[in-house]
């Protein structure tokens, strides 16, 4: 069964945006079709990721995604893997700085916080590597560049 998407845009500027298609498409990828689970992605402007990202971790700027992981009791049987924010302005920003199509970082910024729900980080070189070899792999096999070349 593949991913549920809840999607909020709440951007004034919703041109280019990704559609829920595609947002399904390359959470289904980053999950690899090892389960089912929801997902709640809340596409934001710059003001409400640096909010989140200063409440969350303690830094005062604008960040491209973030991850919140559910944490469900053992007796819920839900399968919420949790939530991405993602600020649509800094990755339009940052797709044009890195010469690479807006698809293309949309499609890395939602892999890469998906494997942030499923436990991935890369906090350490050794947990990089692994998370980058996959986000490389998952993006390839879509078609899309190494996203750190």
């Amino acid at each position: 069964m593949p991913v549920e998407l809840d999607v909020q845009y709440v951007v004034t500027d919703q041109k280019l945006l990704p559609g829920h298609e595609q947002l399904s498409l390359w959470a289904n990828k980053a999950l690899q079709g090892d389960s089912s689970a929801h997902i709640g992605i809340r596409i934001v402007d710059e003001n409400e990721s640096q909010n989140l990202n200063h409440q969350y971790r303690g830094k005062n700027k604008p960040t491209n995604v973030l991850s919140f992981p559910m944490e469900l009791p053992e007796d819920i049987e839900e399968s919420i893997l949790g939530d991405l924010v993602i600020c649509a302005p800094l990755v339009k920003a940052e797709a044009v700085e890195q010469n690479k199509s807006s698809e293309e970082h949309w499609a890395h910024m939602v892999i890469h916080g998906t494997l942030h729900l499923l436990g991935y980080d890369h906090i350490d070189d050794a947990e990089a590597e692994v998370m980058e070899g996959l986000e490389i792999a998952l993006l390839g096999a879509l078609g899309y560049a190494d996203p750190y070349q």
